[in-house]
C-alpha cells in the first residue's frame, strides 16, 4: 500500500488535485466557499460549506467531469506571496480564509495559488500545469465539523486520490476494492463475530463466534508469556484520582478519563494499566536478585473517544491491552529488549505477520531526566535491535516525555501497515511511586522499566486478523473448524453425529448441518461462513468409516479415513497452520 503523504511527488500531485476539486465544485455551485484541502495517507480531501446546497455520491461523477474539463484547459497553476493586509484584503468575503489568515503567526509566509479563475490560499508547493492532473478519483463524500469542532457548522468533506499514471490509478482502485471486501465491520457482521450497540457508542459485544477467537487468542497469550517467565496480575478498573494525580494522567489526560463519585470522593476508571502494576510492585521488597521481574496483565482500560472517531474495532471507547510491565537492573536493558523483540516476531509470525521497527527518541522540550541518560536509553534500544538482527528507523523527538520507544509496524496481507506492538522505556513512574529493589550491597536502587504490548489492543487486532484474513481464519483461530455436511439424515446422519462425537472429543470445533436444504446451498453457506474444513459424509465415508473434505477456496475434495482427518486436524491446529 503506497502512503501518499509520504511520497513527495505523489502528496504535490494529490494537494494540487484538492486545488482542482475545489475549482470544479466552484463552476457548480457558485456560493461554495473552502476549509482546508489537506493530503492524506490516502490522498486527499476538501471541507466544503456549500451553504443550503448538499453533494452526495451519486454527484461525484458530475464533479469530476468539470475536473477534467479545468485540467484539459491546461492552465498553469501561478505563486503569489501576500502580506497579511493584502491576503485579508484578498479574501475579505470568505470568513474561512480569514480566520486562517488570523491565525497564522507574524512571521508565516502567506501565499496563494492561482488557476485559471480560481484562487485559493494555500502554503504549496503545486504542479506546474492543470494539465498534469489527469489520473484521479473522487471517493467519497462524508461531514466534518468546522475545526473537528462538533459546537461548528457541519461542512461537507469530498475525498479523492490522484496518482501519474493510469495504471497506478487502477491498481490503486482495485486495492480499494479489495480492502472494502474485507472490511472488519462488514465481515464482522457477516460472520457474527461482534456488534456495536446504540447504547454503547464505541463498547464492542462479543458475540458467540467473536468470543471463540477472542478466547484463543488470550489463551495463545497466556501459554506464550508463561514460557517466557511472566507473572500475571489483575488490577482493578477503577481507582481514586489520588493515584491518577501522582501518576500524572489527571494533569496530562483527564479529558480523555471517564470518572464517577463513591463517598464523596473522586474515582476514574483506568485509561491505562501502568499506575495498577506499580503499586503491585510496590506490595512487596525485591531483590536485585528478582530482576529481571516480568508482570502481565490483559486489563480492560476506558478512554473518551470523540464520536467522530470511532471506527469498528479499531477506535473503541474500552478496550483490553496485552499490558506488561518489566522491572530490571539497568546493565539488564539490552539483553531484556533483544528478548523482548525475539519474542514479538515469533508472536508476529504465527499470523503471517512481517514488521518494521521504528525508534523515537527524546523529544526536543517536553522530556524528564538526563540527556545522557536518554542518550544511553536510546542506545541501548538501538543496540538490542541491531544485535536482535533487525535495523530500526529512526523516528527523532517522537519518543514518549518519560523515555525513548519501539514501535513495531506490522504489514498486513495487502501491505497496509498498522502500529501495534511498543516498547517503551519508562524514567519517570519508578521515580513517581519511589520503585526500589535491594541491591547486592544492602543499598537501595531505583529499577529501570519497560512497558510493552505485543497485540495493542485485543480488540483491534482482532479487527485487524479479520482483513488480513478476509474474515478466513487459520484452523486454530476459526469459530467453526468442522463443518459435517450429510449426503441424506436418513442414511448419513448417525455416522455423521459419531463423527463429530469423535471430533468434539479430540478438542475440535465442529457444527452439523442436518437442515432440509439442497446439498449445494449447504456447500455454498459452508464457503460463505468460511468454514475451513467442510465434510461431506454419503454411502462410500460411511462403509469405509472414511471423510470426504474440502478446504475453504478450494474445488478438489480429498477423502481419508476418520482417524487420519483427526490427527491432520489435531497436528494443525496444535502447530497454529493455515491449512491440513
Amino acid at each position: 500500500m503506497i502512503n501518499i503523504k509520504e511520497d513527495q511527488d505523489l502528496s504535490v500531485l494529490n494537494h494540487s488535485c484538492a486545488h482542482l476539486l475545489a475549482q470544479a465544485v466552484k463552476h457548480l455551485y457558485p456560493n461554495a466557499k473552502f476549509w482546508v484541502g489537506p493530503v492524506i495517507d490516502e490522498g486527499f480531501y476538501y471541507d466544503i460549506d456549500l451553504g443550503d446546497d448538499v453533494i452526495k455520491e451519486e454527484d461525484l461523477p458530475k464533479i469530476e467531469k468539470e475536473m477534467k474539463k479545468i485540467a484539459k484547459d491546461g492552465k498553469r497553476i501561478v505563486r503569489q506571496e501576500l502580506s497579511r493586509e493584502e491576503a485579508l484584503e484578498k479574501f475579505k468575503d470568505d470568513l474561512y480564509k480569514i480566520d486562517l489568515i488570523n491565525n497564522m503567526s507574524d512571521d508565516t509566509v502567506i501565499s496563494c495559488y492561482t488557476q485559471g479563475d480560481f484562487t485559493d490560499l494555500c502554503r504549496g508547493p503545486h504542479v506546474d500545469t492543470v494539465k498534469g492532473l489527469k489520473f484521479f478519483k473522487l471517493l467519497k463524500v462524508s461531514g466534518a465539523y468546522w475545526k473537528g469542532d462538533s459546537n461548528n457548522k457541519m461542512l461537507q468533506r469530498i475525498y479523492g486520490v490522484c496518482f501519474k499514471t493510469e495504471e497506478d490509478l487502477n491498481n490503486h482502485l482495485n486495492f480499494l476494492e479489495e480492502a472494502k471486501r474485507r472490511d472488519h465491520k462488514k465481515l464482522g457482521k457477516e460472520l457474527d463475530l461482534f456488534m456495536i450497540s446504540e447504547y454503547g457508542p464505541g463498547f464492542p459485544f462479543f458475540l458467540h463466534n467473536g468470543m471463540i477467537i477472542r478466547n484463543e487468542l488470550e489463551n495463545f497469550w497466556y501459554k506464550e508469556h508463561t514460557k517466557e517467565g511472566y507473572e500475571f496480575i489483575k488490577t482493578p478498573i477503577m481507582l481514586n484520582k489520588d493515584l491518577w494525580e501522582l501518576s500524572g494522567h489527571w494533569f496530562n489526560y483527564r479529558e480523555n478519563m471517564y470518572t464517577s463519585e463513591i463517598d464523596e470522593k473522586v474515582f476514574a476508571i483506568k485509561p491505562m494499566n501502568c499506575p495498577g502494576g506499580m503499586l503491585v510492585y510496590k506490595n512487596s521488597l525485591h531483590s536485585y536478585k528478582d530482576l529481571p521481574l516480568r508482570i502481565g496483565e490483559l486489563g480492560q482500560v476506558h478512554r473518551h473517544e470523540a464520536s467522530g472517531a470511532l471506527n469498528g474495532l479499531f477506535r473503541v471507547r474500552t478496550f483490553t491491552q496485552d499490558d506488561a510491565h518489566i522491572f530490571m537492573r539497568e546493565d539488564q536493558i539490552e539483553e531484556e529488549v533483544i528478548r523482548l523483540i525475539s519474542f514479538i516476531d515469533r508472536i508476529y509470525s504465527v499470523f503471517g505477520l512481517t514488521y518494521d521497527i521504528e525508534l523515537s527518541t527524546r523529544p526536543e522540550e517536553k522530556y524528564i531526566g538526563d540527556i545522557a541518560i536518554w542518550d544511553k536509553s536510546e542506545k541501548a534500544l538501538q543496540d538490542a535491535c541491531e544485535k536482535s538482527g533487525h535495523s530500526c528507523k529512526i523516528n527523532p523527538g517522537d519518543g514518549a516525555f518519560y523515555g525513548p520507544k519501539l514501535d513495531f509496524h506490522i504489514r498486513d496481507s495487502l501491505g497496509r501497515v498498522w502500529q501495534c506492538g511498543t516498547i517503551q522505556l519508562d524514567m519517570n513512574l519508578p521515580e513517581r511511586f519511589d520503585l526500589t529493589y535491594i541491591d547486592a550491597d544492602g543499598s537501595k536502587k531505583r529499577p529501570v522499566m519497560l512497558h510493552r504490548v505485543i497485540y495493542g489492543s485485543i480488540e483491534r487486532f482482532i479487527g485487524i486478523l479479520i482483513e488480513h484474513y478476509a474474515g478466513a481464519f487459520p484452523l486454530w483461530l476459526a469459530p467453526v473448524e468442522v463443518n459435517i455436511i450429510p449426503v441424506s439424515n436418513e442414511h448419513h446422519l448417525e455416522y455423521a453425529q459419531k463423527l463429530a462425537e469423535q471430533l468434539d472429543s479430540a478438542g475440535i470445533r465442529v457444527k452439523i448441518d442436518d437442515r432440509d436444504e439442497k446439498m449445494g446451498y449447504k456447500m455454498r453457506e459452508s464457503q460463505t461462513k468460511k468454514i475451513p474444513l467442510t465434510l461431506v459424509l454419503g454411502d462410500k465415508e460411511v462403509e469405509n468409516d472414511s471423510v470426504s473434505y474440502r478446504e475453504f477456496g478450494k474445488q478438489e475434495t480429498t477423502t481419508v479415513s476418520s482417524g487420519e482427518f483427526i490427527n491432520l486436524v489435531t497436528k494443525c491446529i496444535e502447530d497454529k497452520g493455515y491449512n491440513i
